[in-house]
Formats: C-alpha cells, sequence, structure tokens
C-alpha cells in the first residue's frame, strides 16, 4: 500500500489482488483502492494433502487473474512475494506483462523463488547472498508514511504519557503474538507505572483475556493495552522509546522511526527467517534478541522486566541502540520501489 501511494501520486492506477479472508479485504478498500479476490491459500509444508492441495488452487486461480489483469488494463504487475504472488506472478509470465517482485525478508520466499526469472527487477529488503546485481536490487522495504510523519508530542498526548517519562511499545501484531502478549502482562501490569509506561498494542485476538488479566492486576498504573488501530503503528512508535515484539517484516518500521528494540523471533517462521531479521539489527547495534522459549513463566517474566529496565534506565545505551536504528533504515523505499515498477512499464 505504501508502493501503490507512491504510485498513485506518480499518475498511476493502482488496483490490487488479495483474498477475502485476510486483512487486505479490510484495509485495502479503506484506503480507497478496488480489489479483485481470489480463491487461493498458504502451502501447509507439514501436511502434504493440504499442500497439494493448495497447489492445485493456485493453478486454479491463474486463470480468475489473467481475467482480473485483462479487466483491468494491467500495464505491469508487483508481487509482494506471499501465496496470492504465486498466481499473480504467472499469469503475468504467460500474459507477458511485465512483472516486479518484493521480498520483505532476509531470503526469498517460496512465490519468489519460483518467480524470480521472470521478473525485470526483485526489490529486496535485504542483502542476500546469491542474489546480487542483475536483476537483484537490495530497496529496503517500504513503511507507511505516517511512521515518519507522527508527531511524538502530540501521540503522546493520544495515550497520556508524559513528556519526560520512558515508554515501552509492546506489539503483538495484527493477530497477536501471543508468547509475547502475555510474557508483557506477566512482566509489566504489577510494576511502579512512575519507573517507566507500557504501551501494549495486542491484536485482536488476546485482547479480551490480556484485558482480564491486567484488570486483576493490584497495581497496573502506567500500563495501556490496546486491541489494534487500523491507523497503523505510526502513533505508537512515536510515542516510544523502546519496542518490545516479533521480528518480521515490521522492523523496517521500527528502524524507520528510529526505536531500538527487544526482538523475540517467531520459532516457526519460514526458513526460520525473523531469527535472521532479528540478527541483522542485533549486529548493528540497534536490538536485542530473546528466544520465544525464554519467556514463558516467572523466570521469563523476570528476564524480560531486567532487559527492559537495563536498556530504558541508561540513556547512553538507549541513544546509542536508536542512532544505530536510524542508520538502518530506508525511508525512501516505497519510493525506490514504484521507480522500478514504471520503469518495467515503460
Amino acid at each position: 500500500m505504501a508502493v501503490a501511494a507512491e504510485l498513485r501520486a506518480s499518475g498511476a492506477e493502482v488496483s490490487f489482488l488479495g483474498t477475502r479472508e485476510r486483512i487486505e479485504a479490510e484495509l485495502v478498500p479503506a484506503a480507497g483502492y478496488e480489489i479483485d479476490f481470489i480463491k487461493v491459500r498458504g502451502i501447509d509444508r507439514g501436511n502434504p494433502l493440504r499442500a497439494a492441495w493448495a497447489g492445485f488452487e493456485a493453478l486454479g486461480a491463474v486463470g480468475t487473474v489473467r481475467g482480473a489483469l485483462r479487466r483491468r488494463g494491467a500495464d505491469v504487475v508487483m508481487g509482494g512475494g506471499g501465496y496470492v504472488a504465486g498466481p499473480a506472478g504467472l499469469a503475468a509470465a504467460l500474459s507477458g506483462t511485465p512483472l516486479v517482485l518484493t521480498e520483505a525478508d532476509s531470503h526469498l520466499g517460496l512465490a519468489n523463488r519460483l518467480l524470480a526469472r521472470r521478473a525485470r527487477r526483485v526489490c529486496l529488503a535485504f542483502p542476500i547472498e546469491g542474489r546480487e546485481g542483475g536483476r537483484y536490487l537490495v530497496t529496503g522495504r517500504p513503511v507507511p508514511k505516517e511512521i515518519l510523519t507522527a508527531d511524538r508530542d502530540e501521540a503522546r498526548r493520544r495515550f497520556g504519557i508524559p513528556a519526560e517519562a520512558r515508554c515501552l511499545f509492546v506489539v503483538g501484531g495484527s493477530q497477536g503474538a501471543r508468547s509475547v502478549n502475555f510474557a508483557a502482562v506477566e512482566a509489566f501490569a504489577e510494576r511502579d507505572g512512575r519507573e517507566f509506561r507500557v504501551l501494549h498494542l495486542s491484536g485482536r485476538r488476546d485482547h479480551e483475556e490480556l484485558a482480564g488479566r491486567l484488570a486483576a492486576a493490584p497495581n497496573r498504573d502506567g500500563y495501556t493495552l490496546v486491541d489494534y488501530d487500523p491507523g497503523g503503528l505510526g502513533d505508537f512508535l512515536a510515542a516510544a522509546d523502546l519496542v518490545l515484539g516479533r521480528s518480521g517484516g515490521s522492523i523496517f518500521e521500527v528502524t524507520a522511526a528510529g526505536r531500538p528494540a527487544i526482538l523475540v523471533p517467531y520459532p516457526y517462521a519460514t526458513a526460520d527467517h525473523q531469527s535472521a531479521n532479528a540478527a541483522w539489527m542485533e549486529r548493528a547495534g540497534a536490538a536485542t534478541v530473546l528466544a520465544d522459549s525464554e519467556l514463558g513463566g516467572a523466570a521469563g517474566a523476570e528476564r524480560l522486566r531486567a532487559e527492559v529496565t537495563a536498556i530504558l534506565g541508561e540513556a547512553g545505551r538507549l541513544e546509542a541502540m536508536a542512532a544505530a536504528s536510524r542508520a538502518l533504515a530506508k525511508p525512501d523505499a516505497a519510493r525506490r520501489i514504484a521507480d522500478e515498477v514504471l520503469a518495467a512499464l515503460r
């Protein structure tokens, strides 16, 4: 959607492909774009029968996509690397429509590996060994403009955070990172809110249970729990001094905001790419990394409290990590990718 905004600003007409069951069905129309829906699902690598059926379904969706491309008069197709991108990219190749791919993680996903040779350009979030030069270009990952334009003072007023207070932002994702969500409540719900504030975006799945646990805490001052915000992470990151969350593609939003992080890679991510993403930030000095297995129980809560307190309590360390995070940012990624899309069209 960040790239779409740049393309629209250049005078291009933009529409989307997606599924009715995923978040794009809500976000894309709300942003003022049209969307064509196809029936496709992710490949379950642990279940060969389901994987085969997903592959068959994806092939069947190619015809639907080709019809959408004709109806839209599409001049170029951009693939985002998810399972919708597979049939979309194949339909583009079969119809002779120029194809540009984007990869948000530190390895090429299945759809991008299969389509890379057919693409005019593959825009990478990270440098990937063996994917240098030629059609490959490291652009960074696009981030919404509100990440770059959010005002810290306004964001803090919105969440009731005093200007002088330190603030930890816990992000559980749109659905919820369960271990991170519950470890945060366990670690911080009963602390003195004057030490630092907690701003927790839980995701919808876990919110009700988390709210119940928080309500039962005898001292929950300075802890703000939010289930979901369609406006994105802009205000949350602007208000925060430190981020606790997973290490998916959202780490580029963290670096664009110049925030240091404690990252907990999702242990079941495809090809363990979240560990590689987290290592990228850690090597630069912008993050510390905790294993998901370290978060459980009282010992995990104590470890998390100690790590957060140490970073927020040492101004020099916090500032050095923030500077390292800003150095990793690629705020022009959306514009650069948009330029590659327009170049492929020409």
